[in-house]
């Protein structure tokens, strides 16, 4: 079920690029949309692990530079059934952790250092667990794609803007699409991003066997971000475990993450179903 809902998402973002694009400029505007999305997703395959890495000033370690860190994500990536991550550390205090790469033989997880300070043992298993959950079953790729499209989908819908320049009927439908299309593909990324994280947080459960720990650390993690937002790039706030920014309740409505009380809710479910 969940595999067919993002399938049904995907499309819809899809969908709505292709009508962008038509709306724009008709059948040269879906020839458009399909070559920007296609250059964008190649570079994004490609290149973004490498990119958001460098964005945050993330530091590869080692076994010998941090052996906690090293030792949970080699024995947790043993249970999940994927080659052990490229590790890097974030210099910043406050705690958040990602994962990025286009696959499980190209892939990193990256903590920051308030992270590493902030977490006990057992919740650090359960943020790493999280993350390569997300790997495992290639969330990051499922991700940019949507990201991505959904860029695509305000680049064009900027566009038509000036594209519809003709009567003052088709001056409106543009600037309707200009308002209406980046807000229709920004709620459908998020759905997509707030569906692979449910989907990761029982991962974790799954591979470490105590959803009660990632319970713990994300209350830990949501406390953390309110006092001090990371202030990432607002482009990368989906790769996050918990959401970078701070938001406020209308901003809430287009978080890329569910509410963090619902997700230690649904922690706690799974600790009382399985005992």
């Amino acid at each position: 079920m969940n595999t067919l809902k993002l399938i049904l998402l995907i499309s819809m973002l899809s969908g709505l690029l292709m009508i962008v694009g038509y709306l724009v400029a008709r059948k040269t505007g879906v020839i458009v949309a399909l070559v920007i999305a296609a250059v964008m997703n190649f570079g994004s395959y490609w290149f973004s692990d490498s990119i958001v890495l460098k964005m945050y000033q993330a530091q590869p370690v080692t076994r010998a530079e941090a052996p906690l860190l090293y030792d949970a994500v080699d024995a947790l990536a043993a249970k999940a059934g994927i080659p052990m991550p490229k590790l890097y550390v974030i210099p910043t205090q406050t705690p958040n952790a990602f994962a990025t790469g286009r696959n499980e033989n190209h892939s990193a997880v990256a903590v920051t250092a308030g992270l590493l300070n902030l977490m006990n043992r057992e919740e650090l298993e359960g943020v790493i667990a999280h993350e390569l959950s997300h790997i495992k079953h290639r969330d990051i790729l499922i991700s940019t794609m949507a990201a991505t499209i959904a860029s695509a989908v305000v680049l064009l819908s900027r566009w038509s803007v000036f594209f519809g320049s003709g009567d003052d009927g088709a001056a409106v439908r543009a600037v309707a699409v200009a308002i209406v299309a980046p807000v229709a593909a920004t709620l459908v990324q998020m759905a997509i991003s707030r569906s692979r994280e449910y989907e990761a947080d029982a991962g974790s459960a799954g591979i470490t066997g105590n959803p009660e720990a990632l319970a713990s650390a994300l209350g830990k993690l949501s406390r953390m971000a309110r006092q001090a937002p990371l202030g990432a790039n607002p482009a990368t706030a989906h790769m996050f475990i918990v959401n970078p920014l701070s938001a406020g309740t209308v901003m809430g409505w287009f978080s890329t993450h569910p509410p963090v009380e619902k997700r230690i809710e649904r922690l706690l479910a799974m600790k009382q179903a399985g005992q």
